[in-house]
């Protein structure tokens, strides 16, 4: 497997990284955890240009998205006085930026090679190009889309699709595809928490909505059945690997295990094989030290 990383993935934010229960430095741990593991680098060489995320948002989000209010807002902290946006776009959006080249090169090679690539970083599933929010600002698989369909790698026909299982529902990857037929979601998540909008969770093609407290026995179940609808041929997949579905996690609401997460991604990525789907993992949510295990 090729694993995309880069050390400005990570978010060295110092004293403020206590503000916010997601590890910005995670990156770098589960690279150090992987140290001895048959796997294969790939570095994204630049951040996705500032021209190429304005393609993607709409007039309005261009201006938002330079607003130090909204912006941490979206992060979920405090509006700080001090900290400048400069700040914030060095420390923060560059490395989301970055996360979304790797994503976008994750793709290219997937399409490329017919191999599976694993991003650590992206998977920034509540943004969209008219919205920022959870932690997420620039949504790198509707940017990676509008850049493969730019560049030929994929056709207007092409058939895409994106796996969800994140313990959160994808509500800025179905806003933003909500008009594209040729786009669909499968889409496993707590249906008890945020994001609670509706229509958003109408778009899903294949939902897995499941309540707080699911086990991995259950879990893992309903997305088995989910995947054997699966059956069309997609040209390229996106997954969106959320560890927050960790028991030890504060905000999913499920009860998985570690064990319960590895054979997730075993079941998930062996159907894509089968299927010979082209692949690329993304990171998406997990804000616990659990989380961090390869």
């Amino acid at each position: 497997m090729k694993v995309i990383y880069e050390p400005d993935f990570n978010y060295q934010l110092g004293l403020l990284k206590y503000l916010h229960p997601f590890d910005g430095e995670k990156f770098a741990k589960v690279i150090s955890e992987l140290g001895g593991s048959d796997i294969e680098i790939i570095y994204p060489s630049e951040p996705v240009p500032t021209k190429v995320i304005n393609e993607y948002l709409n007039e309005l989000m261009r201006k938002l998205v330079l607003s130090k209010t909204l912006v941490l807002r979206a992060l979920e902290v405090p509006n700080i006085p001090f900290v400048s946006f400069g700040f914030i776009d060095k420390k923060i959006l560059t490395p989301m930026r970055l996360a979304v080249s790797g994503t976008l090169l994750g793709a290219e090679n997937a399409l490329e090679s017919g191999e599976i690539m694993w991003n650590l970083s992206g998977g920034f599933h509540h943004a969209s190009y008219a919205n920022m929010e959870g932690f997420c600002v620039y949504n790198d698989v509707g940017i990676s889309y509008q850049q493969l369909r730019k560049s030929g790698h994929l056709s207007e026909t092409d058939k895409v699709l994106i796996i969800d299982v994140d313990a959160h529902h994808g509500n800025g990857n179905a806003f933003s595809f909500k008009d594209n037929e040729n786009v669909h979601l499968l889409d496993v998540y707590n249906e008890d928490i945020y994001p609670t909008s509706q229509y958003t969770r109408n778009r899903v093609n294949f939902p897995v909505p499941l309540k707080s407290g699911v086990e991995g026995c259950e879990y893992l179940e309903k997305l088995t059945q989910a995947l054997e609808l699966i059956t069309v041929n997609y040209a390229l997949a996106f997954v969106v690997a959320g560890t927050d579905v960790l028991a030890v996690d504060k905000l999913g609401g499920f009860k998985l295990t570690v064990e319960d997460v590895a054979k997730r991604e075993k079941i998930i990525l062996s159907h894509l094989k089968t299927l010979e789907i082209p692949t690329v993992v993304t990171g998406g949510g997990g804000y616990s030290k659990q989380a961090l295990r390869p």
